[in-house]
Formats: structure tokens, C-alpha cells, sequence
């Protein structure tokens, strides 16, 4: 399938999706506090989602549940929410997805509840750098695998390393298009394969991990875990090539 091309007038239409997912995790994390639980978190971003005329796209995706992935601590990815309370010292990642007009919005971020250890400041700071350090260097032309490359050298050299397994992708009419864009190099070769474009809308999402990369999903069959057992952090943009520079729609 091709990665497709999308036009300025598209481009606004997933701004727009993408503007309610950033306005929707602000507000979220500007009600993150020790006592709340993670089906009342998913209860007020759906809410907000629809305040604003949207529909929160990740409910029913795929069979998913909530309009919010909420992943505590040890779960890094597409935590289900339930009625687990936040406590200080836990850190959350919020993954949330609109869709308005057929047209959809990404983002994600972790968070501290209260207070948190050096390590778990040390270890969403590497997986926020490391999206911004990612968009700050696309240019046209660039392979998408060069890109994974970097993204992934720069995990490993602040310590970390990449959630194996799971990617950033393209977005448009569908929540999940072409390409997929891992947070490390596939193969031996970042120099083959697509090349970024003018007009290219996609997702970039690091997810980082203590030691091992390797993913386990629990028994809810959604949640994702490192089989280091330890904590994990995921931050995530929609960006949108224009002009030569990547954008990011997903902003407030």
C-alpha cells in the first residue's frame, strides 16, 4: 500500500483532529491527582472529546474498550482503564485518538503522579526528547528507516532502549496507515525503503524501556509490558511535512 500524499485542505481537516487530541490530554493532565481512577480519567476525555464535536476514535478500535489508553507504571502501551486510583510516585501515559469529519487525530504523553524518582523523571524525559530530537531532524527525502535509526540511537545513548515490536504509522481517513515506523533500524540498512515526503502525514512515537525491549502483553490482551518488568514512557505527535519541515498538527 502507498504512503499517501495529502493536500493542503487535508492537512487543515487533521489539524483539526488532532487540535481536539491536544486540547483533550491538557486537560486531562491538568486533572491528573492521587485518588482519581483510571475509568474516571477515560470518563472526562471521552466527555471532552465529544464537548468539542469529536468522536474518541480508539473506542471499539480494533475491539478496544475505552476512548483512553491509560498505561500505569510497568504498562507502557494500551493500558485499559479500570477502577485502579492514582497514587503519588506512579507515572501514567495518556494515548488518545479523534476522529472528526473522517478524519483522525494521535497523541500521547506520560506523566507524574505528585512526585517521582530521578529515574522515572530521567526515563519520560528520554521518550519526550526523543520525539522532539525525531521531528527536529526530518527533512524530505530522508528514509523513513533513517529515521528509526536515529530515533533509536538516541534512546540507547540516554540509557534506554526502544519498545520492540510496536510503531509509529502514517494517519489520515484511517487511524493506522502506511508506513509503519519503528523506534529502531529493521534490517542492517537505514539507507532502503520509503523516503519522507512534502505532504506526508504520520504519527512518530517513541516507547521506552530499562533494559530489555522485548514486549509481553497481559492478560487483558491489550496492555503491553517490558519483559524487564520495569517502567515504561511513550510520548507521541501527528506531524505533517510542509515545506520541508515537519509540523506538528497534534498542539494545542
Amino acid at each position: 500500500m502507498a504512503i499517501t500524499i495529502k493536500k493542503p485542505q487535508e492537512i487543515e481537516k487533521l489539524f483539526v483532529a488532532n487540535n481536539i487530541v491536544a486540547k483533550t490530554l491538557d486537560y486531562l493532565a491538568s486533572n491528573i491527582h492521587p485518588g482519581l481512577s483510571l475509568k474516571e480519567l477515560n470518563s472526562m476525555g471521552e466527555s471532552y472529546i465529544q464537548s468539542l464535536g469529536a468522536r474518541p476514535a480508539f473506542k471499539g478500535l480494533y475491539g478496544f474498550p475505552a476512548g483512553v489508553c491509560t498505561s500505569v507504571n510497568e504498562v507502557i502501551i494500551h493500558g485499559i482503564p479500570t477502577e485502579y486510583k492514582l497514587q503519588v510516585g506512579d507515572i501514567i501515559g495518556l494515548d488518545i485518538g479523534t476522529e472528526i469529519g473522517g478524519w483522525y487525530g494521535d497523541s500521547a504523553i506520560t506523566l507524574g503522579v505528585g512526585e517521582i524518582s530521578k529515574d522515572d523523571e530521567a526515563l519520560i524525559a528520554c521518550a519526550k526528547d526523543a520525539l522532539y530530537f525525531a521531528i527536529d531532524i526530518i527533512e524530505p527525502e530522508m528514509r523513513f528507516k533513517e529515521l528509526a535509526y536515529e530515533i533509536e540511537k538516541f534512546i540507547i545513548a540516554r540509557g534506554f532502549v526502544p519498545l520492540r515490536g510496536f510503531c509509529g504509522h502514517g494517519i489520515g481517513r484511517k487511524p493506522h496507515e502506511e508506513p509503519e515506523i519503528p523506534n529502531y533500524l529493521e534490517g542492517s540498512n537505514p539507507k532502503n525503503g520509503p523516503k519522507i515526503k512534502n505532504g506526508m502525514v504520520f504519527c512518530i512515537e517513541p516507547m521506552i524501556c530499562h533494559k530489555d525491549g522485548t514486549p509481553r502483553i497481559l492478560d487483558d490482551k491489550w496492555s503491553v509490558v517490558s519483559v524487564d518488568g520495569q517502567r515504561g514512557s511513550h510520548y507521541e505527535h501527528t506531524v505533517a511535512i510542509i515545506d520541508g519541515k515537519a509540523q506538528i498538527l497534534s498542539r494545542v
